[in-house]
């Protein structure tokens, strides 16, 4: 299974690229295209360092998938699912309607369900709140899991 350019693009550009940590809304300490993989504040990466660290997450999340889904995927489905996993992580997606839909075959059900997934928990409101940069992106994810 490998994510297609599609996907890659939907997450690089929602995720953006930065080469020094930054607490993301959710507050975890993040770098390059949306990495939290050992980062830490201050920490300063160079673009291929973040290039590298790009694939590897891709790659984890393709084998979350892989461990979790029992039908068959095309690669559109694929690749919109590596981008909702690589935002919201594979122990959400393992736990979601989305998965258990999905299982059952309902690939409309699961599209639709992508769609829920807007909100981020503001740690300065203490709730969580929509984002809009969350909805354009499920929109784009779901476009492209139902192409």
């Amino acid at each position: 299974m490998r994510t297609n350019s599609e996907g890659r693009s939907i997450i690089k550009e929602y995720e953006g690229k930065r080469l020094t940590a930054y607490l993301c809304p959710a507050g975890k300490w993040t770098i390059g295209w949306g990495s939290t993989i050992g980062v830490k504040k201050g920490m300063v990466i160079s673009e291929h360092e973040a290039e590298l660290r790009f694939i590897a997450d891709v790659e984890c999340c393709e084998s979350s998938i892989s461990a979790l889904v029992t039908v068959l995927l095309n690669d559109n489905q694929l690749s919109a699912l590596v981008s909702f996993v690589f935002n919201f992580g594979a122990e959400k997606f393992r736990t979601s309607t989305l998965l258990k839909k999905l299982n059952a075959g309902d690939y409309s059900g699961a599209a639709k369900e992508l769609l829920r997934w807007k909100y981020s928990y503001d740690l300065k409101l203490k709730k969580s709140i929509v984002l809009n940069g969350l909805v354009r992106r499920r929109k784009a994810e779901a476009e492209l899991f139902l192409s």
